[in-house]
């Protein structure tokens, strides 16, 4: 690679090596060498190094073999390879096989316009009624000698890299694009026009019809959920402390993960009480409610840091920074903390709540976190220096359970406490704006162009408000039973709820939206739902270790 002028440009033979590599992991092995010959350029890669080297050492010749055929290698190399293969299958009578090698193979034909004696030498050991050991290994050599030789030889030739370098090109430039917000996340792309596709956006409408219904056993209940923010996975965290990965287009647990696929089940030992996603989707942390996190990696399931005693009581909420590299915590502890992914220890933390903290949220510049508590404040911290800003109680006689950034503008947020009144606060404490429902407030969430506010109320009635007008637009009964949570979809009109009933509901919102006022209607799940049963009594998963 050379740079100039803050570019980087990117050499023709290292383009043509990616190809190479990409050939070879998929056994298009007639077109690599094609491409090898017409361009000149090799890539001499094998998986393992050491590997390769014990095979000929053990003369594990056909595995040898195998990888040498992708390889481009000096003559002298290639000769010396083939005639110490033939020479062990002369030993052994397998002289068909090795007449084969010594007549058929593009090396051994080099060698017999250049090095005629040479070959006449084993067609001769091969013409034999007998082998002779010390005609094949003459003046000291031995089987072993001549097979760490080659060893030697072809170390000297080949290297290792990380496989699937061309893809994993690819989806990094993809990841910057996203970062910079040139390409939203979940959106396809067009490599070879260089942009995404152009895809009708959906209008902002509320999800009405229960398409899915996941049920849980007797025993267990999803006690959060979160849709990635690529917007293909939603994962939930249940009460027997399983972490499942969910296909919402099918209400069922998404297979395409090997570790699903073989009930191979991310877990904890107690209660999920929080979870949330990395910014890339890669990554999720969970809580659990004896103050243990865990980040896994989603695509293998694997639980690549725990934090053992984030808190000492239950986990309430969990936030990725910005950059991934550190994760913001609330507890019924009465604290907020921030821990460090690589250090795998907590860096920070934030005292001053006197009961539960029910959630904790960055600042959209991420320089400040905002908390709210069932001691009925919200606080405002630095999150540079842990000093507190300033606190506020938005009503002096409940608990505050959920707080919200308010979109594009800084300075606001939503909070939702144990009464019928949505309320946008400022940084200051003051009440510019309120949406009213007909019950007590749980939750909130939004729609993907923030156009929409969802609510959940104590009647387990969803209530949808209109953002700019404040106006209470529809209503819809959700579940029979108490309604845990709601989390909405990123980029589509999906919405999911969780309830105490036992189940998850998928909601979405119909090709055509009529207006029906704020009437409640009644979800016909019998109809509307395709239900996905996951009995409680046989989650006999095998659980994923932790390190």
């Amino acid at each position: 690679m050379a740079s100039a002028a803050g570019q980087i440009e990117v050499e023709a033979p290292d383009v043509i090596k990616l190809i190479i590599q990409f050939l070879k992991e998929n056994s298009l092995l007639n077109t690599l060498r094609t491409l090898q010959e017409e361009s000149q350029v090799t890539l001499n890669t094998v998986d393992n190094v050491e590997r390769f080297v014990q095979d000929i050492l053990t003369g594990k010749w056909d595995s040898v073999l195998d990888v040498v055929s992708t390889l481009r290698l000096p003559s002298q190399t290639l000769w010396d390879l083939f005639e110490q293969v033939i020479l062990e299958l002369a030993e052994i009578r397998e002289l068909d096989t090795a007449r084969a090698l010594l007549r058929t193979t593009p090396a051994m034909a080099m060698m017999k316009g250049e090095k005629p004696d040479r070959y006449l030498r084993l067609e001769h050991i091969l013409n034999r009624t007998y082998f002779d050991y010390n005609e094949a290994y003459p003046q000291g050599t031995s089987k072993e000698k001549r097979r760490q030789y080659i060893a030697q030889s072809l170390k000297e030739e080949v290297f290792t890299v990380p496989p699937s370098r061309l893809l994993a090109i690819v989806s990094q430039a993809l990841k910057w694009q996203q970062y910079i917000g040139k390409l939203p996340s979940g959106s396809k792309y067009d490599l070879f026009r260089g942009k995404a596709p152009a895809e009708r956006q959906e209008v902002d409408a509320m999800p009405k019809k229960n398409t899915r219904i996941i049920k849980f056993g007797k025993k267990s209940r999803a006690e959060c959920a979160a849709f990635s923010p690529d917007g293909q996975h939603l994962v939930s965290g249940s009460s027997d402390g399983f972490i499942e990965v969910w296909n919402f287009e099918t209400g069922k647990l998404n297979k395409s993960l090997k570790y699903q696929a073989e009930d191979d089940i991310m877990m904890h030992s107690e209660a999920v009480t929080a979870i949330s996603w990395s910014r890339d989707s890669e990554l999720i942390a969970t809580g659990s409610s004896k103050g243990i996190i865990k980040i896994w990696r989603l695509m293998t399931g694997s639980c690549v840091r725990t934090f053992q005693s984030a808190h000492t009581g239950g986990v309430t909420s969990l936030e990725f920074a910005k950059d991934g590299t550190q994760l913001l915590s609330a507890s019924h502890d009465t604290t907020v903390r921030i821990h460090g992914l690589k250090s795998g220890r907590t860096l920070k933390e934030f005292r001053g709540h006197t009961s539960y903290v029910n959630s904790a949220i960055y600042t959209q510049d991420f320089a400040q976190i905002l908390s709210c508590s069932s001691d009925g404040t919200v606080r405002v911290w630095d999150a540079k220096t842990t000093e507190p800003i300033r606190s506020f109680r938005p009503n002096h006689e409940v608990s505050v359970l959920k707080i919200k950034r308010v979109h594009k503008k800084p300075s606001q947020f939503y909070i939702v406490n144990r009464e019928s009144l949505c309320r946008v606060m400022t940084m200051g404490g003051s009440t510019i704006r309120s949406y009213e429902a007909k019950s007590d407030l749980t939750d909130i969430t939004f729609s993907p162009r923030k156009k929409l506010i969802y609510t959940i109320g104590e009647d387990q009635v969803l209530y949808c408000f209109n953002a700019d007008s404040g106006n209470l637009e529809d209503v819809l009964r959700l579940h029979a039973k108490e309604v845990l949570g709601i989390v909405h979809h990123p980029h589509k009109n999906i919405l999911a709820s969780y309830s105490s009933d036992r189940t998850i509901k998928i909601w979405r919102s119909a090709s055509k939206v009529k207006k029906l006022g704020p009437k409640v209607v009644a979800a016909d799940s019998k109809e509307n739902g395709a239900k996905s049963k996951v009995k409680g009594e046989k989650r006999k998963f095998k659980a994923k270790d932790s390190k």
